[in-house]
């Protein structure tokens, strides 16, 4: 009777495969999901991301995040404010539009920003609209878990008065910018070298990414979309600073300044 050769069984330890890296959850609108604000990557000095460790906990317990597409309407002016968002990632604008349907731009709000603040703690409607102005990820606070938060934790009460402090600073520059500029030019090239602020020197150019349109330009400094593509083209050939996309180019600092101080 013939008998069947069989193989030798591999080790067990043959059959263990390297564990593989967990890939990177993604929301629909390519952001990175932050799960908690413990584990969070894009935490920075702002706000809520420097709280204590109970406090963190807290607000974990409380808040809700979302992401958003870009060019979504957070909340508009006007609306009951129900409670508080916290710009996690992205970028938001900030505006406001009269009766006669002429937007103001009163800011570029970014991660770790607190949107609805102010009437929240006073109770009052929302006094400005906030839109996206990319992929965002907020976190939602209800106002009474809110006010109950920051008066059990004495450490995220002190942030919400320099936020409140912050905001109050940004409101006058946005007066002494719109009010108090004698031109167009004055107004653009101070609102430019705002932006440069946060700029790298690279190729001996100084480079930041402004993914304003020129209407979205017009709004943030009270003029027509016309004057600043105008203005625009003027310090291109000046030298002065160029927008490559989404890329503002400043190739002369100093005339720039002396521009704004005018």
């Amino acid at each position: 009777m013939a008998t069947t050769l069989t193989a030798p069984r591999p080790a067990m330890s043959s059959f263990r495969t390297a564990p593989q890296a967990r890939p990177k959850v993604q929301t629909p609108y390519g952001l990175q999901v932050a799960e908690n604000c413990s584990t969070c990557t894009a935490n920075n000095s702002n706000f809520f991301c420097k709280l204590s460790e109970r406090a963190t906990k807290a607000l974990e317990r409380i808040n809700h995040v979302t992401s958003y597409p870009d060019g979504a309407l957070i909340f508009m002016e006007g609306d009951m404010a129900r409670g508080v968002h916290i710009l996690c990632q992205g970028r938001a604008k900030l505006l406001t539009t009269n009766s006669d349907g002429k937007t103001l731009i009163l800011k570029i709000a970014h991660p770790g920003e607190i949107l609805g603040l102010n009437s929240v703690l006073a109770g009052r409607p929302y006094e400005i609209t906030v839109e996206t102005l990319q992929p965002c990820q907020l976190a939602y606070i209800g106002r009474e878990n809110f006010l109950t938060f920051i008066r059990d934790h004495a450490d995220a009460c002190l942030q919400v008065a320099q936020h409140l402090g912050r905001d109050c600073h940004s409101a006058y520059d946005v007066i002494r910018s719109i009010g108090l500029s004698s031109s167009a030019t004055e107004k653009l090239a101070r609102f430019l070298m705002e932006c440069a602020s946060a700029g790298r020197i690279m190729d001996g150019v100084l480079k930041v990414k402004l993914a304003l349109t020129h209407e979205e330009i017009a709004q943030r400094i009270g003029c027509s979309r016309e004057t600043v593509s105008r203005t625009l083209s003027g310090f291109k050939r000046q030298r002065l600073v160029e927008l490559n996309g989404a890329t503002l180019l400043v190739h002369n600092k100093a005339a720039l300044e002396n521009l704004a101080a005018s």
